[in-house]
């Protein structure tokens, strides 16, 4: 059922699909990372789904399942800093298209989970809930979200007052009380709310001052 989407596409002629996925979009703090992942036909393997639904163990497994069975895969990031320039659905955009370019071979055509990158040079199809219905693309949700979280586990060593590698940037109340008691780090999202008000609550205060 997974392999329906790239099934399609081979009877087509197409050979190299490659799917494409973030993680991170969501988060008050690190980077929006995608990845991009073309597999070998035929290839199957019944645990790689929606990274989502799996646990973080099966995640790190299948992340080098992945890396060693696909034909290429790539990364890519955009910064807190970029997001807080061009926004989060830009920015998301932005670090999809890094991967797409960083794979070799490149791919004849690009399956995207909901976003359309609106490339001219290469076919693409966007498909909403791809990461839990296209092969391809859950392979990418695993290895854009493996990343993402180690990532952020080297930011906690970094910024351990945060605890970001229990929630990973997400906004939890751990998350808020922590920000409330220190205020935010370099990696924080600074236009996503809580933070944004936060920024603008001091700014009132100094200026009262």
């Amino acid at each position: 059922m997974m392999h329906t989407q790239e099934n399609e596409l081979r009877k087509r002629g197409f050979t190299l699909i490659a799917g494409v996925d973030e993680a991170g979009r969501g988060p008050l703090a690190g980077p929006v990372v995608a990845a991009a992942v073309i597999m070998e036909e035929g290839y199957h393997h019944d645990l790689i789904q929606d990274s989502k639904v799996l646990t973080a163990l099966q995640r790190e497994q299948l992340f080098i399942e992945i890396k060693n069975s696909a034909i290429s895969f790539a990364t890519g990031s955009a910064t807190p800093a970029e997001i807080d320039r061009i926004g989060i659905l830009e920015a998301t955009k932005h670090a999809m298209r890094q991967v797409i370019f960083k794979l070799d071979p490149t791919p004849d055509f690009i399956l995207v989970d909901a976003v359309s990158l609106n490339l001219t040079n290469i076919p693409q199809k966007a498909l909403i809930k791809g990461d839990r219905d296209v092969f391809c693309i859950a392979a990418a949700s695993i290895i854009a979200k493996v990343t993402r979280d180690h990532y952020m586990m080297q930011a906690h060593k970094k910024y351990p007052q945060y605890g970001f590698a229990d929630h990973m940037g997400y906004g939890t109340e751990v998350h808020f009380k922590a920000i409330k008691e220190h205020g935010p780090c370099p990696i924080h999202r600074m236009t996503f709310a809580p933070l944004k008000d936060f920024q603008e609550k001091n700014a009132n205060q100094n200026g009262k001052g």
